[in-house]
């Protein structure tokens, strides 16, 4: 069990604040990447503190930048950022552990929080709340332009989920609902040519006799039946 950086108190599952002393702990970097810190380059603010964020180099195969607030440790990453940082970080996943899975977002339930909308660190119009995938359990703040922000912790949810198989998981469901859909879109080109093709037939099943020549030929046969 992970413990408070400050006072070695045990951290309950998924909870980057010390319930003891308070103290707000790195739960997603800290034994996972290593990083060095950088002194504010530019004018992003933490939507939550409203203090400049620091930029940290996470060394991923070379330099990997990213942008944190030292207050709460909240995490902005740039358009593909995150899902090129999970990439890196978890890899060869070839199973879904539905179980697991269940587990984590069962734990995200337990330590959600009121919802909250934040502005984006860069433009500062209200980002997006988003799923970031299938039954991640995580909820992000997006802003489609500058990018993503996560709360202190769900950057640790999300490498947990990916490597349960959640991306799997993410993706077979995309696929199967795309499949659903052009199975729809078909039933619905073959009921539109289906319904044009009756119109078509009857309005021009005799196109060479008008009402007025059927009445007449109607009229000659009955008459010679009669005779």
């Amino acid at each position: 069990m992970a413990r408070c950086n400050a006072c070695s108190a045990p951290l309950p599952p998924q909870v980057g604040v010390c319930e003891y002393c308070g103290s707000q702990n790195d739960v997603d970097l800290k034994g996972i990447h290593e990083f060095t810190v950088n002194k504010p380059d530019s004018n992003r603010i933490c939507p939550d503190c409203d203090i400049p964020l620091h930029s940290l180099d996470l060394e991923v195969e070379g330099s990997f930048y990213i942008e944190r607030c030292d207050r709460c440790m909240g995490l902005f990453f740039d358009p593909g950022e995150l899902e090129a940082l999970m990439d890196k970080s978890v890899s060869n996943v070839f199973s879904i552990n539905r179980k697991k899975i269940d587990i984590l977002v069962r734990e995200q339930g337990e330590v959600e929080d009121k919802i909250v909308y934040r502005k984006c660190p860069v433009c500062s119009q209200f980002m997006h709340r988003a799923n970031f995938g299938y039954r991640s359990g995580v909820i992000v703040d997006q802003c489609k332009t500058h990018g993503v922000w996560l709360d202190n912790g769900e950057l640790k949810r999300l490498l947990g989920w990916k490597k349960a198989g959640g991306q799997l998981l993410h993706e077979r469901v995309r696929q199967r609902r795309e499949e659903e859909k052009k199975q729809q879109e078909r039933m619905h080109a073959y009921r539109e040519t289906r319904s044009a093709g009756t119109m078509d037939g009857f309005l021009s099943s005799s196109p060479s006799e008008s009402p007025v020549d059927l009445i007449d030929t109607l009229a000659s046969v009955f008459g010679k039946l009669f005779k």
